[in-house]
């Protein structure tokens, strides 16, 4: 199959939390992009929230004035899906909702001529979405991590019935946007980063369920620890630099001690069905009541765009 020779529009479907930060991301990068979602009133309050993010880039010293202005100008929203036709990258965001899904995907494959690639940014994978698909090879899973805009990871995976040139066209066309793309060779539930995410996180849940340590205990020792260096370092990274046998001993100690529970703790899932939804709630495995849950998320926010200042001067 034939990829676009050039990529002029992305069309990104949904406007939600995912959405409206790919929007971001192409228009900042001189594309012009067309969001389309479901009624204006959402539509109008992503481009508010693109207009307080761009806002921030530009607080951050990571786009000037005209750059802020020259983005928001290129993005135009749209309640017509017939809109994403002129695009040759659609970046789906809706719900993952497989009958949502299916529709969407069925009128793109109709709307959109090949060789026009869509990509799926909800973390599915790519054989999931094709059920009404006849144009197959251009479908492709494109994962983008919340807050796009500030995560610089997209994984990319292709189906089984993906054409070979899709996964390296769209890694260029990431690239070209200022993401860093990495492929998955073949599909598996979560791709990386999520099974890599929820194995410490089930570990985590464990001990503060079973009383091993207190929840900021556990927390203290990422974050004072292994968060410092997994930024530069990677787990396989890690082990290598501290020496491979050392590593492997130490594994086949402690590796069979380690949690293999086929679901979440019983007191996390005991939480979630009392309601308690964590920092949005005011409850979860802590009290929010008395913590500052606004002031944590704006210094994770802070340091995402310190992050993005040191890739910045990376690439020159």
């Amino acid at each position: 199959m034939a990829v676009p020779a050039t990529l002029d529009t992305v069309a990104v479907i949904g406007n939600g939390l995912i959405g409206h930060g790919m929007a971001q991301i192409f228009a900042a990068a001189g594309r012009e992009v067309v969001m389309i979602g479901r009624r204006g009133e959402s539509l109008a309050a992503a481009m508010e929230k693109i207009g307080k993010s761009l806002a921030e880039f530009e607080a951050h010293g990571l786009i000037d004035a005209a750059g802020v202005e020259a983005a928001t100008a290129r993005i135009r929203t749209s309640t017509d899906l017939e809109d994403a036709a002129a695009a040759q990258l659609v970046l789906e965001a809706v719900p993952a909702d497989r009958a949502i899904q299916d529709e969407v995907y069925g009128a793109l494959d109709r709307i959109c001529a090949p060789p026009a690639v869509i990509a799926s940014g909800s973390g599915q994978p790519a054989s999931d979405l094709v059920s009404n698909v006849r144009h197959r090879g251009r479908v492709i899973a494109a994962h983008f991590w919340y807050p796009p805009q500030l995560i610089p990871l997209v994984e990319v995976c292709a189906g089984p019935e993906t054409d070979p040139d899709v996964a390296p066209w769209l890694c260029d066309a990431l690239h070209a946007a200022g993401k860093e793309p990495v492929i998955v060779d073949r599909e598996i539930p979560g791709f990386l980063g999520n099974r890599l995410q929820y194995a410490i996180l089930r570990e985590a849940w464990a001990l503060w369920a079973e009383g091993v340590a207190s929840a900021e205990a556990i927390d203290t020792v990422v974050k004072a620890s292994i968060g410092r260096r997994l930024a530069i370092t990677g787990p396989i990274e890690s082990a290598d630099a501290g020496g491979l046998d050392t590593l492997h001993a130490f594994g086949a100690y402690l590796i069979p001690h380690l949690r293999n529970d086929s679901e979440p703790a019983r007191a996390v899932t005991d939480l979630v069905e009392a309601g308690h939804r964590g920092l949005p709630s005011g409850r979860g495995v802590y009290d929010w009541g008395g913590r500052d849950g606004a002031g944590l998320l704006a210094e994770r926010e802070a340091e995402l765009f310190r992050h993005l200042a040191r890739d910045r001067a990376k690439r020159g």
